[in-house]
C-alpha cells in the first residue's frame, strides 16, 4: 500500500484546522440518544464523517444493514455496546473497534441497561447529519412509516437493510 495521490501542492501550509471543543450535542434523538458532529464530511472536504453517538440505558441501535458507497467503523468509548460483524454478535467495551468496508453486514445495540458511547467513522464524509435528523424528527413526531417508507428513507442514505 502506497500514500494516496497528493492533494494539496503549497510549499508552507496552511493555518485551516477546525477546532471542536466540548459541546451540546448536535441532536436528540427520541429519549436517549444524542449526537455530537464532530467532523461532517462537509467540514472535512468529504474525506469523512465523525460522530460520537451516546446511547442511553434503553435498547435502542439499527438492525443488521449494510452501505454501498462507504465504510462504517465503530470504537466504543464507554459502557457496553453490541457490536455485529455480518456472521456474529459480541459485546464491544471500551477500546474495541469494528470497521465495516462498502457491502459489509453490520449492526450495534446497546441492550445493558446502562449508558454507552462510540464513535462512529464514515469514510467517504457522507452526508449522514440528514439520516440522523430524519430519525429524529420520526421519533418526535411519534409517526409510524410504512414499511415501503422505511424502505425508501434507507435508500435515500445508502441503507439497505438484510
Amino acid at each position: 500500500m502506497s500514500y494516496p495521490d497528493a492533494r494539496y501542492f503549497g510549499e508552507t501550509g496552511e493555518l485551516n484546522g477546525i477546532l471542536r471543543q466540548n459541546s451540546e450535542p448536535d441532536l436528540k434523538i427520541g429519549t436517549g440518544t444524542q449526537v455530537h458532529y464532530l467532523a461532517t464530511g462537509g467540514s472535512t472536504n468529504g474525506a469523512f464523517g465523525l460522530y460520537r453517538w451516546e446511547m442511553g440505558p434503553r435498547p435502542s441501535g439499527p438492525a443488521p444493514h449494510f452501505h454501498r458507497t462507504m465504510t462504517e467503523s465503530f470504537y466504543v468509548l464507554s459502557g457496553t455496546i453490541r457490536l455485529y460483524n455480518g456472521d456474529r454478535w459480541a459485546d464491544g467495551r471500551p477500546g474495541d473497534f469494528l470497521f465495516l468496508p462498502e457491502g459489509g453486514i453490520h449492526a450495534f445495540r446497546n441492550e445493558s441497561g446502562e449508558p454507552a458511547t462510540m464513535l462512529i467513522l464514515f469514510t467517504p464524509g457522507a452526508p449522514r447529519e440528514g439520516y440522523f435528523e430524519a430519525l429524529a424528527e420520526i421519533a418526535e413526531s411519534g409517526r409510524q412509516l410504512t414499511p415501503e417508507e422505511w424502505t425508501e428513507l434507507y435508500a435515500r442514505h445508502d441503507q439497505y437493510m438484510v
